[in-house]
């Protein structure tokens, strides 16, 4: 079936909904209820609270839930690891076990029908509608966070997994004691929403516009405009090619401000284990080199049957 067929799908009725369901939607909603109360509560103390969380819980999400706990890319000390990991429960996508199973079963199933948000089921269900359907993530219950072992060992990701909801509502009772109106609607609302669909679009616009420089075999793309957004995490096609590296701007126009981030923590030498694509990698995985391949392949084709037919 080709990529662009969306298959029928009944996003909120004729199916069964349990309490996760029911909880993310509510949830999600009373976030956007905040953004639309921003403006009418806007004073520039509370618009700075919002882009500096914006860089540390938005780390939280790129440096720590994607980068080191789904795909291994680095190595931290413990206490740093869990400190980054604390910033992502505070950016509301979700512990970091739930986060990183769902990664890990995107990049197993890649656009297609397993894939928990894969983009081939439309655009509204690959960006934000795959979250309201728990089933849709992992399947059978028996199936549920299986490929998380590594982050189910430890008591601390635990206890974040079955506490996550109590951050996110204590932070933003501290916020409204804090600042009120203004250090909620912007420090939560504004700031955790803007991310979170920056983060979404990854799942559903780079997997359909953009462009791609590798052969990975899927519809992930780069694209430039949620490079920005999302500190580097647009650059997608190039972390389809190579989900191992720490790094996904490889360009010097490419940035990548979580790659920046884990680079000053290796000089300082907090960082370590830090992987990276060789150049022979690279240049095995191009697509300009798999075009020329498939160019030259047609080319001693051809010249197959000019040489064939004239013998004949």
């Amino acid at each position: 079936m080709p990529a662009w067929v969306v298959k029928p799908r009944v996003e909120f009725l004729g199916r069964e909904w349990n309490f996760v369901d029911i909880g993310t939607i509510v949830f999600l909603s009373t976030l956007h209820v905040l953004v639309l109360l921003a403006p009418f509560h806007f004073n520039w103390r509370a618009f700075w609270l919002a882009v500096a969380l914006h860089y540390l819980t938005g780390l939280g999400v790129t440096l720590s839930y994607h980068r080191q706990l789904s795909h291994r890319s680095f190595k931290l000390p413990k206490w740093l690891e869990y400190f980054f990991a604390y910033c992502g429960v505070l950016s509301v996508q979700g512990s970091p076990i739930e986060w990183a199973s769902t990664h890990r079963n995107h990049h197993q199933f890649t656009d297609t029908w397993d894939d928990p948000h894969s983009p081939i089921k439309g655009l509204w269900f690959s960006h934000i509608g795959w979250l309201f359907d728990y089933r849709s993530r992992f399947g059978s219950y028996e199936r549920r966070l299986k490929n998380v072992d590594d982050l189910k060992r430890q008591k601390f990701y635990r206890f974040l997994h079955v506490t996550y909801p109590l951050h996110s509502i204590a932070f933003g009772v501290l916020l409204y004691a804090l600042g009120g109106m203004p250090f909620l609607a912007w420090g939560l609302g504004a700031r955790a929403a803007l991310f979170a669909h920056a983060t979404f679009a990854l799942n559903s616009i780079c997997h359909r516009w953009g462009k791609k420089v590798w052969d990975t075999g899927d519809m992930s793309r780069n694209n430039w405009v949620f490079g920005l957004l999302t500190h580097g995490e647009g650059w997608h096609n190039n972390h389809h090619a190579f989900q191992y590296s720490a790094r996904h701007g490889f360009e010097w126009w490419e940035v990548d401000v979580t790659w920046y981030v884990i680079r000053f923590l290796e000089i300082v030498g907090l960082a370590t284990d830090v992987k990276l694509p060789s150049e022979t990698q690279k240049k095995r995985k191009a697509l300009s080199n798999k075009l020329n391949e498939e160019k030259l392949e047609t080319q001693v084709n051809n010249t197959k049957l000019g040489t064939e037919a004239k013998n004949e």
